[in-house]
């Protein structure tokens, strides 16, 4: 069977912050739309948590009217702030003064991005495919329905698990007829203390392969480095990593063998937030697999250097031994300006039009 993991950056709807040439032409409105998020959850708004609040207000364009270009200031019941013609107040003196919340405004994906994303999907051909950045699981039912339009051989089995990540960018995974799901475990609230582990979840899925095999795979999306300072990124990047490496070692404790680890962990190997899994676990990377191929270039993510070897596929030693080979999948992924990286589809002539910014990484497994 092939087993891959591919970040699809959503399929149809994708905030518009997220949704433009660079990550860093949103980069900011993101970072302000999550110090806000923060300040609105706390129980008691201070003076200088009033402030805080008009001064990202400002910044997010929600100052003069509730929606801005990105950003939209839902105020059900009760109002957190009061508008003057020269002013902006604060009027709620907590969270339990109002009701309402901070959306991102949503806008539809490049059309010509969302038909090759399914024209790799179906280049891929594989078995199970763990989807990382998927908006919900009726965007992956349609997008099932079009792929089977389109001539490709269908995924049967759809499942996807609302996550912590307000932004809609969730994990999912599609399998094939006869690779049924066959256990489902979600891992989203998993908590040090008041905190919940996971930025989006640890989904742990129990697939049954033709030969009668189960095959458990922990499908993730970790933290990304583009908010919070680097220090607070890597601690978090790191508990989430050492929860899943709990979560492995209490697989094999009851006894399951074959365990893959997938996903787009947001860091690269030998930083030290991956270092629960990589170095603290029996598990291992299929790209130092004998029979992987990187076609030439290390990485899975924008230029694909060694530190942007970012999506990963590890396995159980049990799961090891029924390996025979892997790759990197690029074609959806922007090769650059001349001379071209890798050969990509014709159709991609400008970032926008690429399937993704990652590339898809597989696993050839003998289960």
């Amino acid at each position: 069977m092939k087993l891959a993991s591919y970040n699809i950056e959503n399929l149809f709807d994708r905030p518009a912050a997220m949704n433009m040439d660079t990550w860093a032409d949103g980069a900011d409105t993101l970072k302000n739309f999550a110090a806000l998020n923060d300040i609105l959850g706390k129980t008691t708004y201070s003076k200088a948590d009033k402030t805080h609040i008009i001064d990202l207000m400002k910044k997010l364009g929600i100052d003069k009217k509730d929606e801005g270009k990105f950003v939209i200031l839902r105020q059900n019941h009760g109002h957190l702030v009061k508008r003057g013609k020269a002013s902006l107040q604060v009027v709620a003196d907590g969270r339990g003064n109002w009701i309402g919340w901070l959306d991102l405004k949503i806008e539809a994906v490049d059309e010509i991005a969302t038909r090759n994303t399914a024209r790799l999907i179906g280049d891929l051909k594989a078995d199970v495919i763990g989807l990382i950045e998927a908006e919900s699981r009726p965007a992956l039912l349609h997008f099932a329905d079009l792929m089977k339009s389109a001539g490709v051989t269908p995924y049967e089995h759809i499942m996807l698990i609302d996550g912590n990540d307000m932004r809609g960018i969730d994990v999912g995974i599609m399998t094939r007829e006869n690779y049924p799901i066959v256990d489902i475990h979600s891992h989203v609230d998993d908590r040090d203390g008041n905190s919940r582990i996971f930025s989006r979840d640890c989904a742990e899925y129990t697939i049954v392969t033709p030969q009668g095999n189960k095959l458990v795979i922990l499908l993730n999306h970790f933290k990304s480095k583009g908010f919070g300072s680097p220090a607070q990124s890597d601690a978090k990047r790191k508990r989430q990593a050492e929860r899943v490496k709990e979560i492995y070692k209490g697989l094999q404790t009851a006894g399951t063998k074959l365990i893959a680890v997938i996903g787009d962990f947001n860091d690269f190997p030998g930083h030290p937030p991956l270092d629960p899994l990589l170095d603290g676990t029996d598990l291992k990377d299929i790209s130092t697999h004998a029979g992987f191929d990187d076609g030439g270039f290390p990485g899975t993510f924008g230029s694909c250097g060694k530190n942007n070897k970012i999506d990963f596929i590890l396995l159980s030693p049990a799961l090891l031994q029924k390996a025979t080979g892997g790759g990197i999948f690029r074609k959806g992924l922007w090769p650059g300006s001349r001379p071209k990286k890798w050969d990509v589809y014709d159709d991609i002539t400008e970032p926008i039009h690429s399937a993704s910014d990652h590339a898809a990484i597989w696993a050839e497994l003998d289960v």
